[in-house]
């Protein structure tokens, strides 16, 4: 007994410590402390360029918060600190926060099937394969419904003859927000609060979110707010004293792998870092990180036309971006994170940045994003570039394919602006995919 109350003791320190290198604003107010960029090395000229940068990708608001106080805060345009805006589905990720409070408070359980809370008959599915959906299938995006559900419905949309039958549940990863959006009604009827109500009573009361709103199955809110909800995973779901999320098993799962079949997603989190990545939308798996400028800890709330919540725990950093689309996609993901990531590297003029490690690779394909040429080479001389092939942002194979290549140079200069995935075919009979941005 007494060992175990030492080791209680000792992880209760070991949080609490933690909890104390960190900043937490005031509930009520509009206070903040902030952390002068010189003292992270920052110098004005590049924080001018990531601004310049921002600004020319159509942002709104943008905040960078070191152990959680503001280092960089802009706004652009008419948007002030006061304006709202939606977080497409980076709402998922306050969704997936919410589930795991609701699981503490015994409303839900995540292994219970999802007709268990919401009747037989909630999707169009043959009833056997209906109830083989669990709650946890819709926080991993391994529901197996049809991600493109036949017209007139969006992946979007939610209602009963949208949510159709593709593959047994928890047998693929398919990004499908129709099926996602079930997870509101089933906090909201086994908790009897409205999805507003509980998001209220659950976090944003607890952490001082004042504007945030729940409309048509989306959040929106100030971008301090969003700032608040990314402090708030950075610490692990506790705010000051307070745990708003004590389930350290489920945060975990949360923030980590949650299936075998896309590697990069937790419970309605995107992860960097990983070994691969799958891209909604996408039927195959990119090789290498989602994001890599970024940390390889980030995980990432993601939403359409480049709505971004970054949480980067070993360097107890949260970084917010709202905004209309960056010009490269309308989905979450897209190559404006791995430029604006460069730009947020090389605001340390002193030294590597916030993320000093490189990822090695066999080949090597600059510059990246490019204007006409690409330069694709092996640092094995023995392995040649036999052909490539492109698909468009959707996955969509791009036929006719002209290029023209001398030695390791590719012109482009005959393809449209846009975000593509390149399949490169090399002589030692391997296939490697990788992002790439036409500008």
């Amino acid at each position: 007994m007494m060992k175990r109350f030492l080791l209680l003791l000792l992880f209760s320190s070991v949080v609490f410590s933690k909890a104390q290198n960190l900043y937490f604003p005031p509930l009520l107010g509009n206070v903040w402390d902030t952390l002068s960029p010189n003292a992270l090395g920052y110098c004005q000229p590049r924080i001018d360029s990531l601004y310049n940068y921002l600004l020319a990708k159509n942002t709104k608001s943008f905040i960078l918060l070191k152990n959680g106080k503001i280092v960089l805060e802009k706004y652009f345009g008419t948007y002030t600190a006061d304006s709202i805006f939606y977080w497409a589905s980076a709402g998922k990720s306050l969704t997936g926060f919410l589930t795991g409070i609701a699981q503490q408070k015994g409303f839900i359980n995540l292994n219970n099937s999802v007709s268990t809370y919401l009747g037989n008959n909630w999707s169009s599915e043959p009833l056997v394969k209906e109830n083989l959906i669990k709650v946890v299938d819709l926080l991993r995006m391994t529901s197996g419904c049809r991600e493109n559900p036949p017209f007139p419905c969006a992946n979007d949309d939610s209602a009963k003859a949208c949510l159709t039958y593709s593959v047994d549940a928890n047998t693929y990863w398919a990004y499908h927000t129709g099926a996602y959006k079930q997870l509101q009604a089933i906090l909201s009827k086994a908790s009897g609060l409205t999805y507003n109500s509980l998001t209220n009573a659950w976090v944003e009361n607890k952490i001082g979110m004042t504007t945030g709103f729940w409309f048509n199955g989306v959040f929106y809110s100030k971008a301090r707010d969003m700032a608040r909800f990314g402090l708030l995973n950075l610490n692990k779901g506790i705010w000051v004293n307070d745990t708003i999320l004590n389930d350290a098993n489920y945060f975990n799962a949360m923030v980590n792998t949650s299936q075998n079949f896309n590697l990069a997603y937790g419970y309605l989190w995107w992860l960097n870092g990983k070994a691969s990545n799958r891209l909604p939308g996408i039927n195959f798996n990119f090789p290498g990180s989602l994001i890599p400028n970024a940390p390889a800890d980030t995980y990432c709330a993601l939403g359409k036309n480049d709505q971004k919540i970054y949480v980067v725990p070993s360097q107890s950093v949260v970084v917010i971006r709202q905004g209309n689309s960056a010009g490269t996609s309308n989905l979450a993901l897209s190559a404006f994170d791995n430029v604006l990531w460069d730009y947020i590297n090389k605001l340390n003029c002193l030294g590597a940045g916030l993320n000093a490690q490189l990822l090695a690779s066999d080949v090597s394909i600059y510059p990246n994003p490019t204007e006409n040429t690409l330069q694709i080479t092996a640092s094995n001389t023995a392995t040649h570039l036999q052909t490539i092939q492109l698909y468009t942002s959707n996955g969509s194979k791009v036929e006719p394919f002209f290029y023209e290549r001398t030695g390791a140079t590719i012109s482009l200069h005959q393809l449209p602006a846009g975000m593509y995935y390149l399949e490169t075919y090399w002589s030692n009979n391997q296939v490697l995919r990788h992002k790439l941005l036409k500008q």
